[in-house]
Parts: structure tokens; C-alpha cells; sequence
């Protein structure tokens, strides 16, 4: 193509260029005052920039250009416009992202000494600064943002941009001065381009719009350029690229997509596919489950996702590309909790019927870590994958989004039996006419409603949530709630504050003793405002500043075990503001407080399970008194002896609630055995984490009161409690019902604090006298001694020696 047609046929008419896919780009006829002039001939300019006339002389440099074909002109020409780049480098990842207040100079920079790719390159140019927009292809707020920076920037500064000439090329910006690279954005991710309006002080000026990490944030980043004729073939390329960068694929398709009776509703099937590392090369799908179709992960092995979206019924709608496919470890996760993917490919499938979108994703990046840790063997979880995409019809970006459940096995794990039926959804994407009107002039369609088919079939509400949203989870779903959930109310009647008072005055006077009456307003629950005081005087840990100094020493050495606490820390109470940042002073807290009780405590160490409890105490207190009523914990009401010598005296806590569920709840009991539904099964959390794992903080804090103030046979009172309370629900459950029943359903039902509080009113009032539990405790030693005759001699000496 020759390039002074091709620049005729641009600059007469270019105001913006958007992302189509059509084989000629659209252009938009100027709104304003006339367009310079064809470039069959040199037009005579006088032009001048802070009083120079050289840039005169440089449009005639530029329009001399005697090449004829396009990318064929002399690299040495550093001083023309625009300047083709040496092809055959490898592609370039994507680089920083620019700051929206560029004004000062400094933007950034990083090493600009990677291969060049094959890109068109244009200086005299000066970057202006960039800032947010709400619509990614609006002509008029692209020129209300090239107006504002415009008039705001004091000190632009001289760059030189890359546009590529590939589908995987990159747009460049370089420091003129320097030669460092300032930013760079894969082609893929810029979604508008527009020139300022003529006779205008915008007139030299043009943008391209980028998404800057998903579909709801979008920069907008502005240039002025000296030559301003130039404007136009700077936009060409662009539109170039564009085409580029969307996949022609043949028109297979037998006959046009079947009308939906709704001519406003367009369904759409969505599959998805993960591919490990197979260590020859190559990508390989990875197995699901042949009955639950749970995708089966190994360990720390190298991952790529592949979706694939398909238009089922109504007019065509034409997807000009994805500029995001997003990751995110669980269940209706918020759109901050979502992490960019690299993209290694889009575009047509080889029969033209579907999208296809190829995402690298490394399982060993910290973010990504519950997803490539090993998954308790009664458990699965849950992983969110979202592509963002632009339609060339539609006015918004469309967000399909799919949650898949996931298992994760060690790195040699290999599968003998498993499914390859495809992970797909269904979804309807509503649409109607917008005021809005596209590149040719046609009015653009804004999204109604983004509906999946198991939202449509259960009476939905017919609207997925949009990415910044947030949603309680439903009672009936299959998501667990997270630790941490709930708000705790700190009101009190003033009648309680008053006898709280006249109890707290008298032990205050005598430490040695606990109160008459303490109990009686113990078991209501603590008032939240008073919990750090009583909980610390409960415990003992009032008059222990040995402890506490001690702690000062103990946060200084180094454990053995720091890995596990940091992995652990992490998963503490994620749903709680104190806890959620990885380098916030919550989490730096409940790691001191981990770290240091390893240490103190040279036989039992840190154990799993901890940490929950540690966050409940230091939501109430410093960390140093917090790790003070941990030890207490631990030591003086033998929570530790629950992990000592292969969780022996945890297996007997079992045995005893089993044996209280055959006396009280006899029918739930018979139903467990016939399901073979054991204690451990369910409560081992409910005893290791004193209940402080799963359920919400109302109740948790409320067990934590009742520990302190009864000890810790009180976990058989609450447990006793909650198998009472659904004790229907269980019975009609089959063993795998049964199972996820307490896992998701069961802690939901006490997100209230009305229901919380009834349960705990229950479990005080149930009876569990401790000869019984003494009784008990001696029947399960002699079972244990008698299935130990039966064993190896060592492990019966070890027995007996506990």
C-alpha cells in the first residue's frame, strides 16, 4: 500500500478509530472546522511551537517520504514522525502501568534494553498524562479528557510511541531523552482511539483508551503532537493494529444462529478448561472427577486456562477480542480479589463458531496458594475464572464469569478414572437500545441483565452480580461462609453494664477469687466492650508479667515451623477487615503471636488450628496479653493435651460425644451408624479450634466467654446443641449430605445473632455431668487397651505410657 494514499485517505476524515473487526476500519467524520489538506501535494504550513518554525520544516520531511510500501521506510530517520521498526524480535510482556498524575514527570521507567518488535514508531511527540474513564469508547468523554489535560499539563514530556504491526505487539511508550521505556500495553487491552477536534487547542492532540486491570477500571492516555498533520497516520496504524489483532476466521456456519423468542436475549454457552504441564512440552487437559466433575489439580504444576465462549441463538454479535481473563481462589469473591492472568491467545475458533481464550496461570504465586495446597481428602474448593469481553455492538464491556470446583493433589499424583465430559454454563445476556451510537453510526446496545441457567431455572432475579458487588451468599448454596463473618454488637443494656460493674469492682478487690453470681452473667454472654477485661481476668493472666516479658523475648528468636505459620496466617479470618491485608498490622500481630507460642512451646509447637484462636484474642487485646491468655488456653484448660501423642485424648473427646448422642439424640445416633458417620468426621474442628474455624464471630466470641468461665468440657454442650438443632435436617441426609451439611449449611443458620444466641441458651441448658464424661473417658482407654493387645508391643508401651 502506498503510504501518501493511505495518509490522504486517513487524514481527510479521522476523528477516532475504535476496536472493529471489519476488513476496512470506520471512520468518523470530524465534528468540527475542516481537515488538512491531501497529501498529493505539500501543503504550505506555518507552524510554530514555543516560536520555533522547524516543525514546518519536518512536515515536509514527513510528507516527502518517497517509500512505497507500507513498514518499508529507513530506520535511520529517528527525526521523521513516524518510523518502521526492525521485525523478527520476540514478543514483549506487558510493562508498567502509568499513574493517573503523570504531570510531575515522573512516571516511571523500567529497562528499555529488550528486543524491539516489529511496530511502526512515531516521535515528536509529547505525552500529556493520562486519567479514569467511565465509558472506554465515548467520543465525547475522550475529548472532554483531552481537553482537561490539555489545559493542565505544564510540562509535557517528549516521547516516542510504538505502535505494533502484530496481533501480540505491544503499544510503547519511550522516553525521547532517555530511551527508556516509560509503559507498555498489549494491543489486545486498547479498546478506543480518538483525535481532538479540529480548530480547537485539542487539534494536535489524540488518546487511546486501555482497560487498566478488568472491566471496570479504564485509563485514558493522551498525546500531543508537534506535527499535527501526523495525527491521522499515527491513527491509521492504530486502526491497523486493530485489525490485526482480531483473528479472521472462515465463515463455516451452515445457516445464520437460531432467533430467540426474547429478540433482546442472546445466549451464549461458556466452557472452560484447565491444562497442566505434562513435562514433554506440551499442555495436556487435566482429568475431572467421573461424579462430582471437580477439576483435579497437582501441586505447583505449571497451569493454562482455556475458555471458550459460543453465541447460541439471535443476531451474531461480533467479540473484537478479550482484554482480561481473571483468577481468584473460593466462591462470589469480590472484583479486588480477582488477579489478571497473562494472556497467551484469542480469537476464532478453527471452525469460526466460538471464542477461544488461552490464560497462563503459575499455581505457585502466593495469591493463588489455596489453590495449589493439598486438599483434605472430604473437602473440595472452589475457583473463579472471569473473561472480560469486548462486543463490538455493545456499549459496555460483558463479564462472563464461572466458579468450577477444584481438588488439589500432590505433583506425582496420577489419575486411573475420571471424566472428560466439558465444565460449561449457560448464560443470557439481555440487551437493549442505547442512546449511544457506534463508529458507522449505529446505535449501540447496553447490557440489561447477564443471567446464568441455574439462576433463570430456581426464579432467579435474573441479574449476575456485577464485579464490584456484593452479595450474601444463600442459605441453601454450596459455598461455605469464611472465617471471620459477622458483626458483633457492642450495645448493652444499661442494667447488665451495672452489674457487670458491681462484679468487676468486687473482683478487682480480691484476684484470688472469682466472684459470686459470675457465672449467671457469663452465660448470657460477655458485653463486647468488657470482653478484653474479663476474658484476661478469667484466665489468670492479670497478675502473669512474667509472661508477658517473656513474650517480648520470645517474638525475637526464630522457629522451625514459620512456614507454616505464614501459609496459615494467611487463611485466618480472611473475611475480616483487621485480617484481609497480607501486610497489614493484623496479620503481622497474628503471626508474632504464632510464632512466639512455637517457641514456648518446645512439644506441641504451633499446630493447625491456632491461629483462629489467637484472632479471636487479639481482636480483644494487645498481642502481648493476647498470647498470655493463648498459653493459658493451651496449658491450664488442656486444650494442648488435644494434640499431644497422636491426638489421643482428641479421640477420646470423640468417643464421649458419641456416647452422649446415643443417650440424648438416640435416633440421630442410630442414623449415624448406619451411615458410618463418625464424630471425627465433623467436630474435629469444633474441639481443635474450639468452634472459631467456621462459625460466625456472635457465636464464636460467645463460646470463647463460656470456655473461659466453664472450661473446656463446654464444647460438648454447644455440640450437643447444634445436633439438636438439626437434628431433622441430618436425618434426611445421606452420608455425603450429612457431610456438607455441616460444613456450609449448618454455620450459616447463625449469621444472626438472635439464632446464635438461642443456641447458646440451649447448650447451657443441657446437661453433661462430668462423672459421666469420666465414666466414658474410662470406657474408651479399655477399648483402647484391648485393640492395643492386638497391635505391636512399642505402640502398646506407648499407650500405656501417656
Amino acid at each position: 500500500m502506498d503510504d501518501r494514499s493511505s495518509l490522504g485517505r486517513v487524514s481527510g476524515s479521522t476523528e477516532s478509530v475504535s476496536t472493529v473487526t471489519s476488513e476496512e476500519f470506520v471512520l468518523v467524520p470530524p465534528s468540527a472546522g475542516g481537515s488538512p489538506s491531501s497529501s498529493e501535494g505539500k501543503p504550505r504550513l506555518k507552524m510554530s511551537w514555543n516560536g520555533s518554525e522547524q516543525l514546518q520544516k519536518a512536515m515536509e520531511e514527513v510528507l516527502d517520504d518517497d517509500v512505497t510500501h507500507e513498514g518499508t521506510r529507513q530506520d535511520e530517520h529517528t527525526e521523521d514522525p513516524q518510523t518502521p521498526v526492525a521485525s523478527g524480535s520476540q514478543k514483549r510482556p506487558p510493562n508498567l502501568t502509568l499513574d493517573p498524575c503523570p504531570a510531575d514527570g515522573s512516571v516511571g521507567s523500567t529497562d528499555s534494553s529488550a528486543p524491539e518488535e516489529d511496530s511502526v514508531q512515531f516521535s515528536k511527540l509529547s505525552y500529556l498524562g493520562c486519567t479514569w474513564v467511565k465509558a472506554p469508547r465515548s467520543e465525547s468523554e475522550a475529548q472532554k479528557a483531552m481537553a482537561t489535560l490539555r489545559a493542565e499539563s505544564a510540562i509535557p514530556i517528549p516521547v516516542i510511541l510504538h505502535v505494533p504491526n502484530i496481533p501480540e505487539g505491544c503499544v510503547r511508550i519511550v522516553d525521547q531523552a532517555s530511551g527508556t521505556e516509560i509503559a507498555s500495553f498489549p494491543i489486545y487491552k486498547v479498546l478506543f482511539c480518538a483525535r481532538g477536534k479540529d480548530g480547537t487547542l485539542e487539534g494536535d492532540c489524540f488518546s487511546f483508551t486501555e482497560s487498566y486491570r478488568s472491566s471496570e477500571d479504564f485509563q485514558i492516555h493522551v498525546f500531543s503532537c508537534h506535527i499535527k498533520e501526523a495525527v491521522s497516520r499515527i491513527l491509521y496504524s492504530f486502526s491497523t493494529a486493530f485489525k490485526r489483532s482480531s483473528k479472521p476466521a472462515p465463515d463455516v456456519r451452515d445457516s445464520a444462529l437460531p432467533m430467540s423468542p426474547d429478540g433482546d436475549v442472546y445466549t451464549f454457552t461458556v466452557s472452560m478448561e484447565v491444562r497442566e504441564d505434562d513435562g514433554k512440552g506440551n499442555f495436556s487437559p487435566v482429568p475431572k472427577d467421573r461424579d462430582k466433575y471437580y477439576f483435579k489439580l497437582r501441586q505447583s504444576v505449571q497451569k493454562k486456562v482455556v475458555v471458550t465462549v459460543q453465541q447460541m441463538n439471535n443476531k451474531e454479535l461480533v467479540i473484537e477480542r478479550c482484554f482480561g481473563m481473571l483468577l481468584s481462589p473460593g466462591q462470589k469473591v469480590r472484583n479486588n480479589d480477582m488477579h489478571l492472568l497473562d494472556m497467551e491467545s484469542m480469537g476464532k475458533s478453527a471452525d469460526g463458531k466460538a471464542y477461544v481464550i488461552t490464560g497462563t496461570w503459575d499455581p505457585t504465586t502466593p495469591v493463588f496458594q489455596m489453590l495449589n495446597e493439598d486438599t483434605p481428602k472430604d473437602k473440595q474448593v472452589f475457583m473463579t475464572v472471569a473473561v472480560d469481553l469486548v462486543v463490538t455492538e455493545v456499549v459496555e464491556p460483558v463479564r462472563f464469569l464461572m466458579e468450577a470446583p477444584v481438588r488439589v493433589y500432590p505433583s506425582n499424583e496420577r489419575f486411573w478414572y475420571f471424566s472428560r465430559k466439558t465444565f460449561s454454563e449457560t448464560f443470557y445476556l439481555k440487551l437493549k437500545q442505547g442512546g449511544a451510537r457506534g463508529s458507522q453510526g449505529d446505535a449501540m446496545l447496553e447490557v440489561v441483565s447477564l443471567q446464568r441457567h441455574s439462576e433463570r431455572t430456581n426464579g432467579g432475579r435474573g441479574r449476575l452480580q456485577s464485579p464490584t458487588e456484593e452479595e450474601e451468599p444463600e442459605e441453601d448454596s454450596d459455598s461455605e461462609i469464611s472465617s471471620g463473618t459477622g458483626d458483633v454488637s457492642k450495645d448493652c443494656p444499661e442494667k447488665i453494664l451495672e452489674s457487670w460493674g458491681s462484679i468487676l469492682n468486687r473482683w478487682h478487690s480480691n484476684l484470688c477469687v472469682r466472684p459470686k453470681g459470675l457465672s449467671a452473667l457469663v452465660r448470657p454472654g460477655v458485653p463486647e466492650a468488657l470482653r478484653a477485661e474479663v476474658w484476661q481476668l478469667l484466665s489468670g493472666c492479670h497478675s502473669d508479667q512474667d509472661l508477658l516479658e517473656r513474650y517480648r523475648i520470645l517474638i525475637t528468636k526464630d522457629s522451625a515451623q514459620e512456614g507454616v505459620i505464614t501459609r496459615d496466617i494467611h487463611r485466618t479470618f480472611p473475611a475480616h477487615d483487621y485480617f484481609k491485608d497480607s501486610n497489614g498490622d493484623g496479620q503481622d500481630s497474628l503471626y508474632k503471636i504464632c510464632k512466639a507460642y512455637s517457641v514456648y512451646d518446645e512439644e506441641i509447637g504451633y499446630c493447625q488450628g491456632q491461629s483462629f484462636l489467637a484472632a479471636v484474642l487479639l481482636l480483644h487485646m494487645p498481642e502481648e496479653q493476647a498470647f498470655c491468655v493463648l498459653v493459658k488456653i493451651m496449658y491450664e484448660y488442656g486444650l494442648r493435651a488435644l494434640y499431644k501423642n497422636n491426638f489421643e485424648e482428641l479421640h477420646c473427646k470423640f468417643y464421649q460425644l458419641e456416647r452422649l448422642l446415643q443417650e440424648q439424640l438416640p435416633e440421630l445416633w442410630s442414623h449415624f451408624q448406619e451411615m458410618n458417620l463418625e464424630a471425627h468426621m465433623y467436630a474435629s474442628q469444633w474441639f481443635l479450634t474450639l468452634f472459631t474455624a467456621k462459625f460466625p464471630l456472635c457465636m464464636v466470641f460467645h463460646i470463647t466467654d463460656l470456655l473461659l468461665c466453664e472450661g473446656l468440657n463446654i464444647i460438648f454442650n454447644v455440640a450437643l446443641a447444634l445436633l439438636k438443632t438439626s437434628k431433622e435436617d441430618l436425618l434426611q441426609a445421606d452420608f455425603e449430605g450429612a457431610l456438607k451439611f455441616f460444613r456450609v449449611q449448618l454455620p450459616k443458620r447463625y449469621r444472626a445473632a438472635e439464632n446464635a444466641r438461642r443456641l447458646m441458651e440451649q447448650a447451657c441448658n443441657i446437661k453433661v455431668p462430668t462423672k459421666k464424661l469420666k465414666k466414658f473417658e474410662k470406657e474408651y482407654q479399655s477399648l483402647r487397651e484391648s485393640q492395643l493387645q492386638q497391635e505391636d508391643p512399642i505402640d502398646r508401651y506407648q499407650f500405656r505410657s501417656v
